[in-house]
């Protein structure tokens, strides 16, 4: 199984199949490293977020980087409190300056506010029909949300960014997903940390000679699903992308589903209030 390095999204667009997230990365120095670190080490796709404060040093460590502007797949996402119509469309603006940048290549839609995102997503059909979002979805939809978006939507998400990791593999939600052709993103790929002791994932990689993140991440991609591990630290930026020259066989795959247990590590996407 040869893995491309990117998706293809119903819009045609090219999405890396592998990037950095950043979420809890400082802005200024420490997010300006783990950008540049990143596309120096053959990262393509650099995730951020209104509210994570760091707009402003992603878009500093891509203008630092050596890699063109056109080959970096950036995207960042409306908060909650921007939530509504004319809200969205000034947040899309006050980000897009932050980051310095005349377009992002993808823009989601946080989280399911209640009431509030269909507006919003009004407000992002827009922006994706003036061309300063390539692309544009949602972040920890379930199924029903994604049911209720569609009834008014003119513009199918093309992705939905959500919690999925070996304890919480989201089976149905990659399903319902796959047949509705959203491409299927993982927020916190390697459950914060907390999977990386598992013994099993330890034995595994130990045949590989690959570490539990990198069979984790390979696990991710076999999946198809996009995954944007975070790290500050060089090493692991350049370990965590080092995951293209091998294959899990079927039973390792099988192996590591098993793991699931249903476990959130983040807020429930149906009962949240921030």
């Amino acid at each position: 199984m040869i893995l491309k390095k990117t998706k293809t999204l119903t819009n045609g667009v090219e999405m890396p199949s592998l990037g950095l997230g950043v979420w809890r990365v400082e802005d200024g120095a420490e997010a300006v490293d783990s950008v540049k670190w990143a596309l120096e080490n053959g990262y393509r796709l650099i995730d951020t977020a209104a509210v994570y404060k760091n707009e402003e040093g992603v878009g500093e460590g891509i203008r630092q980087s050596s890699v063109p502007r056109e080959k970096i797949f950036v995207t960042t996402k409306l908060w909650n409190a921007d939530q509504g119509y004319e809200s969205t469309l000034k947040a899309f603006d006050t980000s897009l300056s932050k980051l310095g940048l005349d377009y992002v290549d993808l823009y989601l839609i946080h989280w399911p506010v209640t009431g509030k995102y269909k507006e919003s997503w009004k407000a992002m059909e827009e922006i994706y029909k003036s061309g300063r979002a390539k692309a544009i979805g949602v972040s920890n939809f379930q199924e029903h949300h994604i049911e209720e978006l569609l009834e008014t939507a003119t513009v199918h998400p093309m992705v939905n960014q959500i919690e999925l990791h070996p304890t919480m593999s989201q089976e149905p939600l990659r399903n319902y997903l796959k047949e509705k052709k959203i491409q299927v993103e993982a927020w916190s790929p390697l459950g914060q940390g907390k999977t990386l002791s598992n013994p099993k994932l330890i034995e595994i990689g130990e045949n590989y000679g690959k570490s539990a993140a990198q069979i984790i991440l390979r696990w991710h991609l076999q999946h198809d699903v996009i995954a944007i591990p975070k790290s500050v630290h060089q090493e692991r930026i350049k370990e965590n992308f080092n995951i293209f020259d091998f294959e899990l066989t079927l039973e390792d795959m099988e192996q590591i589903d098993a793991l699931n247990e249903n476990k959130r590590i983040g807020p429930d996407p149906d009962n949240f209030d921030f």
